[in-house]
């Protein structure tokens, strides 16, 4: 009898994708023996790193919460500490916690067919050490922590002041007085700027071309669902209703493209201070959705406006100059502190390097099955959630159907199951992530392939999805027998 490995499934990261694995994991499989291999020393992944002024999720948290974990607050917009204390308590409630290896980060994984099994190489606090494992899930979202996307922003380095990258906030910038120009116009920018508004002695968002600011409420009271329902069921409802809101908006906004523009343009125009103009800086030349819609909550972005220390500017960059911008349009921004909220560097896997029976693994090569299993690739599944919703959705769906491939596996005694694409030339190539955004374009050689039809084609929705999981066709797997030999 052939040694068995270490564990029957590591999952790698420690934040919403990991610690939801791990739950589906010791829910379904209590026999199981499983890790979190966490590189930080604390969970949270994201949520954990970024200490920029003012981080919040931008999706609901009664979606972006566990389902097995309700978020039980009624604000459905909630910071960064909050998210993290979140998920410590949801993790440490069902002895999640106790699994997880703290400093301990993935710096290779070679699967062996003849073992059947993951040997994975481990930079255990400073210290290489070996783990071997059944089964692998990559919970590691998909942004690059140790590096941002780099934006080429012509004389930078002639800037007299302090440049910042929300990525990397230093804990003990002080920005009070100071003139600060945020450069970008995404969710981490609108983020910041009625943040650093209540300090700054002017915050400037400087954008390349704009994009579409809804409002959220983010009530924190009571609502008639709680009061007339018991509170497990009530939670179970607003998880419902902000599902089902998410999809009618997006369906709405990618049907009705122009209409959804003049809905959105309309409440932008009525938010705005009088003497701001909505074109050019909030009349994006794109439709609704073909990038993500930045939320602000209770209208916070627009409040700024009104309140004289936040301004927007709508240009490109000629150059930077020790003491500010100059746009080509001639106008210049004067600034003490730059901020580049140019977007995130993704990357796949936590930055580890992936081989199969000694051949290293290129994702972009490849198709990935289901969204979340990459072509040739034996018994490892990808956490990569929804761009169109939150991302905990895509986890939940991805796990759905992580518990039962595992299943099947013990049901049927197969030791290994692989996405095989037999006729690649008959798939018709399309992108993984549907969106047009600096970041998702520059990730071509980094993300793996879908196709527009089949198993390989891209997800859809969480309900849809969700179901497949559970009870749809498996097709697109080649399931192996093989003992564990050595």
């Amino acid at each position: 009898m052939a040694n068995a490995p270490d564990f029957d499934v590591v999952i790698i990261g420690a934040g919403i994708s990991g610690i939801n694995s791990a739950y589906r994991i010791q829910t379904a499989f209590p026999n199981y023996r499983y890790c979190i291999l966490e590189a930080r020393d604390n969970i949270g992944g994201t949520w954990d790193l970024f200490k920029y002024p003012g981080i919040r999720s931008d999706s609901d948290l009664f979606t972006f919460g566990f389902q097995w974990y309700p978020w039980h607050k009624n604000n459905p917009i909630a910071t960064g500490d909050s998210i993290v204390q979140y998920l410590g308590e949801a993790s440490s409630k069902h002895g999640i916690d106790k699994n997880i290896r703290f400093q301990h980060r993935l710096k290779h994984a070679s699967w062996s067919s003849a073992h059947q099994e993951w040997a994975l190489s481990v930079e255990a606090r400073g210290e290489p050490t070996s783990i071997s494992a059944r089964f692998i899930i990559f919970g590691t979202g998909y942004y690059d922590y140790s590096t941002p996307l780099q934006a080429h922003i012509p004389g930078i380095d002639n800037f007299g002041g302090k440049v910042i990258h929300p990525q990397f906030w230093p804990e003990d910038l002080d920005y009070t007085d100071k003139k600060v120009v945020v450069i970008g116009s995404g969710a981490t920018a609108v983020t910041l700027v009625p943040k650093l508004a209540e300090k700054a002695k002017m915050v400037t968002m400087l954008q390349r071309s704009p994009t579409y600011i809804a409002v959220l409420p983010n009530a924190s009271s009571k609502s008639l669902i709680d009061y007339i329902m018991p509170r497990a069921v009530a939670l179970r409802m607003k998880r419902l209703q902000w599902i089902l809101l998410a999809r009618i908006t997006f369906t709405f906004c990618v049907t009705f493209p122009r209409l959804a523009r003049w809905v959105l343009g309309l409440r932008t125009k009525r938010l705005l201070p009088k003497d701001m103009a909505f074109d050019p800086h909030f009349n994006p030349t794109y439709n609704p959705w073909t990038q993500r819609l930045c939320l602000c909550p209770d209208g916070d972005f627009y409040k700024a406006l009104h309140g004289g220390h936040a301004d927007i500017a709508t240009g490109v960059i000629k150059t930077v100059t020790s003491t500010g911008i100059n746009l080509e349009s001639g106008d210049i921004l004067d600034a003490d502190i730059i901020v580049t909220a140019t977007g995130l560097k993704l990357q796949l896997a936590g930055g580890a390097t992936i081989h199969v029976d000694g051949k290293a693994v290129a994702p972009s090569d490849k198709f990935i099955w289901r969204g979340q299993m990459i072509q040739d690739v034996p018994n490892a599944t990808f956490v990569i959630g929804y761009t169109n919703a939150s991302w905990t959705l895509g986890a939940e769906a991805t796990a759905s159907m992580v518990v039962r491939l595992l299943g099947k596996m013990n049901e049927g005694g197969y030791s290994s199951v692989v996405p095989r694409v037999e006729n690649p030339e008959d798939l018709k190539e399309t992108a993984l992530l549907n969106l047009n955004s600096t970041y998702v374009k520059n990730a071509g050689s980094i993300m793996p392939k879908a196709a527009t039809t089949g198993p390989f084609a891209p997800r859809g929705s969480y309900l849809e999805d969700n179901f497949r999981a559970k009870h749809g066709a498996i097709k697109g797997l080649e399931w192996v027998r093989e003992p564990l030999t050595k």
